[in-house]
């Protein structure tokens, strides 16, 4: 798999987090075939509130975005050589402020809270979603279900 991690912004708090780990712990949880290709960008509050208002025309920040590149309902089954193409699942933005401040809302710490927005940005990827509720609650079980593996691994 190929994860590629930018930190543009917050470099120190967040490099020493083993995301590149858990994103291949949650594509490998998803089944999704060795090469997929995902990015992961840490970004301003400015940055994400830009791309909040462009792309879902909402005001201000959010904690996370997932931009998805190749469909979810793509057949992958037959992916497994090395010369096949790359799947480009697609790319995960987070904002490091709005998950500090969430620490203090949720009494969560740092680790936790962006391991959350990580896992939650790469199941939207993956096609999960909450806009209704019964998709919220399988959304948020496998999130759980996820979560608690990589705690105990």
């Amino acid at each position: 798999m190929d994860i590629q991690i930018n930190y543009d912004y917050r470099k120190e708090d967040l490099e020493k987090l083993p995301l590149h780990e858990l994103t291949q712990f949650v594509l490998a949880r998803e089944d999704k075939p060795f090469n997929t290709e995902v990015s992961i960008s840490f970004v301003t509050d400015e940055a994400i509130a830009e791309l909040n208002e462009r792309y879902r025309h909402k005001e201000g920040p959010t904690d996370v975005l997932s931009f998805e590149c190749d469909g979810v309902d793509d057949d992958l089954s037959a992916m497994t050589l090395a010369e096949d193409p790359v799947y480009e699942l697609g790319d995960v933005v987070i904002a490091p402020d709005v998950a500090s401040r969430q620490t203090r809302e949720f009494g969560t710490t740092f680790e936790e809270e962006i391991s959350l927005l990580l896992v939650h940005g790469l199941l939207h990827l993956c096609g999960y979603d909450h806009i209704e509720d019964d998709e919220a609650e399988v959304m948020e079980k496998r999130e759980a279900e996820i979560l608690e593996a990589w705690s105990k691994r």
